[in-house]
């Protein structure tokens, strides 16, 4: 087993450029194999589950950056506040203020990723391109001093159609773009997962979410 984790993450890492940062998305997997890949070198840990995020920061070493790249309920953030490196999911002003909140409670500034709604399906959650570039011109976004935006984050959909996957991808940015004209900081493009990495990174993605390619196919 820690052969392969360790193998496949090295494979994962030789398809990517220097500059594309691995998130390792490591939710449902135990945390021996967090360890292997820990071990291997990897440091970048995403979790969609904040009770299982809490879990293994708890029982993890403390250099790991924990990702939250699930759909994040306001009243859980103070959970996660004290040691969240970054998170993925931002789909709503009232989550960022939440966030604000509790990243001052805790005398840090907290970085996040506007999630942008770019794929056909309507399960998925986020900011249309307006509501999200509107929410960072806002006077009432300036006065969150805790927060910092770090950019974009989106998921295409899911689809065996590449010229569909690309089109999204292109899309996310385009806003990344427009964004960063508002906002010069905000230069992560988080996009691409197992199966479309590759396209993502072609598209511009500067961090890649990859779990089954990695741990194997989800418990």
């Amino acid at each position: 087993m820690s052969v392969n984790l360790s193998e496949n993450l090295n494979k994962v890492l030789s398809s990517i450029p220097e500059k594309v940062k691995l998130v390792a998305v490591s939710k449902t997997k135990p945390i021996e194999n967090i360890e292997v890949l820990y071990e291997t070198g990897q440091r970048i840990f995403g979790e969609n589950r904040v009770e299982e995020l809490v879990e293994k920061h708890e029982s993890l070493p403390k250099d790991i950056e924990w990702h939250m790249i699930g759909h994040l309920q306001s009243k859980k953030t103070k959970k996660i506040a004290p040691f969240i490196s970054l998170i993925h999911s931002i789909d709503s002003f009232k989550l960022l203020v939440e966030i604000n909140k509790e990243a001052k409670k805790n005398e840090r500034i907290i970085s996040c990723l506007l999630q942008f709604h770019i794929a056909k399906e309507k399960a998925k959650y986020g900011f249309s391109e307006t509501e999200g570039l509107e929410i960072i011109e806002s006077e009432e976004f300036k006065k969150l001093e805790n927060v910092s935006i770090a950019g974009v984050m989106g998921m295409a959909t899911f689809t065996k159609d590449e010229e569909v996957v690309r089109k999204e991808f292109k899309t996310l940015k385009r806003i990344s773009e427009k964004l960063l004209v508002i906002s010069p900081d905000s230069k992560t493009v988080s996009m691409g997962m197992s199966g479309d990495y590759s396209i993502a990174i072609e598209e511009g993605s500067s961090m890649v979410r990859v779990g089954s390619t990695i741990f194997g196919s989800r418990n």
